[in-house]
This record gives structure tokens, sequence and C-alpha cells, in this order.
């Protein structure tokens, strides 16, 4: 059994850095990318809402061929690290996500559209940083260590992003 496991890691190990091939290319796109709700609103501080968001954005993702490599819903912001397809925009994988999580989300959230009338869900900004095979591990570390990280540093009011300089 303990063989299985390391020769499936080994295998994960393997399959990690391979480029992704089209019809007329090969390569990978990977993001680092981040945004948060509208008003800076803790939405997701009960953990049925912060599973439901997180449901949201992955349905979202699936529909439109985005691989979530990591995803972390925080109380303010969501981080998460994708794979894209070569021909589509950091700006429109972000759009897409943010889009269809929104609506998804108040479709199986109704109480929500009391705070947001207009469903208008997500402010308009976004954090997006394209990331290599050398960063990935750093990046993903950074997603998921996200509780950590703020219960050590408190988010800055001065900028929303400025977490995201440490890269």
């Amino acid at each position: 059994m303990e063989q299985q496991l390391q020769l499936g890691e080994s295998h994960i190990e393997n399959k990690k850095h391979e480029y992704t091939h089209f019809a007329h290319s090969v390569g990978v796109m990977m993001l680092h990318l981040e945004w948060k709700p509208k008003y800076g609103y803790k939405m997701f501080r009960k953990e049925d809402q912060k599973n439901l968001m997180s449901a949201c954005i992955r349905r979202a993702a699936s529909l439109h061929k985005i691989k979530i490599i990591v995803l972390s819903v925080m109380p303010e912001h969501i981080h998460c690290e994708v794979q894209i397809a070569l021909s589509m925009a950091a700006s429109m994988a972000v759009q897409i996500l943010k889009g269809l999580s929104s609506k998804l989300f108040f479709e199986h959230n109704p109480k929500a559209r009391l705070r947001y009338p207009k469903g208008h869900f997500w402010s308009r900004g976004k954090f997006a940083a394209s990331v290599g095979f050398v960063q990935e591990e750093r990046v993903r570390n950074y997603i998921l260590n996200q509780e950590e990280h703020h219960r050590e540093t408190p988010l800055r009011r001065s900028g929303f992003f400025a977490s995201a300089k440490n890269f």
C-alpha cells in the first residue's frame, strides 16, 4: 500500500510540469487571481456561505474549461490559482469567474440580494499574476496559508492588493 502511494505521488510530480496540447498551440497558462466582494463586506464568515461560494466558483470554472488548482475563500476576498487555455486572456478568466459565480451565488442564496439589491456582488478591482512552474509551489503555499497570514498581519486598508506585493 505504501509503495502504491509513493508511485502515485511520483506520477503526480511527473505530470505536474506537462504542457497542454491544443490544435495549433502547446503550453500552459497558470494565473494567481484575487478579488473581493463589493464594499469590502465580509460575506464569507460563515462556513455555509464560504462553501457555497467555493462551489459557485468551481462550477463557473468547469463550465468554461478553467482548471482550478487551488482555491481559498476568505471572509472578505478570494484567492485562487487557475490554469487556462492559451487563447483566453487573464481578464476574461476573472470576468467569467466573478460574473458566473455571482449569478450562481444569488440563485442559491436569495437573501444576499438584501445587501446587494442591484445584483453587483464583486468589486470592480482584481489582481492577476502569471505563475510559472518555478513559482507554483510558492503561490500554492501562499493561497493555502491565507488564514494564518491574515491572523498575523491585518489586511491593510490602504490597498486591497498589498498582500500580493510579496511576489
